[in-house]
């Protein structure tokens, strides 16, 4: 028999600092006709990867220092299905010198408790050697924008 898992606190989106809307696709759909659990890790990557981008100046090509994924988790409350648009919400619950654990929540368009949460840890990394290093500033001063309360 499983042990009982402890339930999380309710998550609302007014405690999701940064929002990027998402549309699902057709592609996303699994023969149940809902979006297929692996997928909702690609709409986390994509919020995160978003921000870093556009807020923290990430640059993916040629940066020195790139953010390595270590540890993703979801919960799921309710699925979604295509066609959907997904508002993805993102805030930083940790931050360390060389990682942080980002918190995100998946919400239908114009609803207040998310269809489904979890958390993202990066780990920054120097490009060439692959060892750990200090997060830049200007990604830092974003990250730092986005830190729960």
């Amino acid at each position: 028999m499983m042990n009982a898992v402890k339930e999380p606190r309710t998550e609302r989106r007014g405690e999701y600092r940064h929002f990027l809307a998402i549309a699902t696709r057709w592609m996303d759909n699994d023969v149940y006709g809902h979006v297929n659990n692996v997928v909702y890790y690609s709409y986390f990557d994509t919020v995160i990867n978003e921000y870093l981008i556009r807020e923290g100046g990430l640059d993916i090509h040629e940066g020195r220092v790139v953010g390595y994924a270590v540890e993703s988790t979801c919960r799921f409350h309710r699925s979604f299905s295509f066609p959907e648009s997904i508002d993805a919400g993102l805030r930083v619950g940790e931050l360390g010198n060389s990682s942080v654990r980002y918190e995100i929540a998946l919400f239908r368009q114009g609803e207040d408790k998310p269809a489904a949460t979890g958390h993202f840890v990066h780990v920054f990394v120097d490009r060439a050697s692959a060892k750990p290093t200090a997060i830049p500033g200007t990604i830092r001063a974003a990250l730092e924008r986005l830190r729960a309360e």
